[in-house]
């Protein structure tokens, strides 16, 4: 297997870099969908206090999302609206809001983004907070589609006995939506 030359970054070489940007753009290609998918994965088993579990949540969002029309993106979005959760919890939408945002346009990145303030809507006011903390928001552009979202894929997706379709019949939109180029693209350097 081919390396750079260095050991220390400060002496690396263009050739170095070419390469390294080759090598991660390859393994982004084969990997990137079934790490994420492997952290949704990760989200099976403890119910937290709700009637299903995180993984069946975030199934039960991406099947209705599905079944409404929405697009193959809102799907993949609503599948992983959640995905940041085993590893950042207070922050979760702001973590899988920027694991889409490459792949997503604007309007989708903003609503996953902001879907954790607006899902308090239904449950702030009940552990002190203030439910109506989304109308900070009320004037942008997407506010009535993440409230929409939070409503329809969100807040009514946690039925232990609705009909929800199996994480296989996902995998192919998941793989479609990252293997789409980057909205961002990084210089070759930034790829390490």
């Amino acid at each position: 297997m081919e390396t750079a030359s260095f050991e220390h970054m400060v002496n690396g070489t263009p050739e170095d870099y070419e390469l390294i940007g080759r090598a991660g753009a390859a393994h982004k290609a084969k990997h990137l969908a079934d790490h994420i998918l492997g952290t949704l994965q990760a989200m099976a088993g403890p119910l937290l206090g709700y009637q299903v579990d995180r993984f069946q949540h975030s199934l039960q969002s991406a099947t209705r999302a599905l079944r409404n029309g929405e697009d193959d993106e809102m799907v993949v979005a609503a599948l992983l609206h959640d995905v940041g959760d085993p590893i950042a919890p207070e922050n979760h939408s702001a973590v899988a809001a920027d694991i889409l945002r490459p792949y997503v346009s604007d309007r989708t990145h903003w609503i996953i983004r902001h879907h954790g303030l607006f899902q308090g809507y239904y449950y702030f006011h009940h552990v002190g907070g203030d439910r109506d903390g989304r109308e900070v928001f009320r004037d942008h552009e997407w506010f009535d589609d993440c409230a929409a979202f939070c409503e329809e894929y969100d807040q009514n997706c946690f039925e232990r006995n609705y009909d929800t379709m199996a994480l296989e019949e996902f995998e192919p939109l998941v793989h479609a939506l990252f293997a789409r180029q980057s909205r961002f693209p990084l210089p070759q350097t930034t790829l390490v």
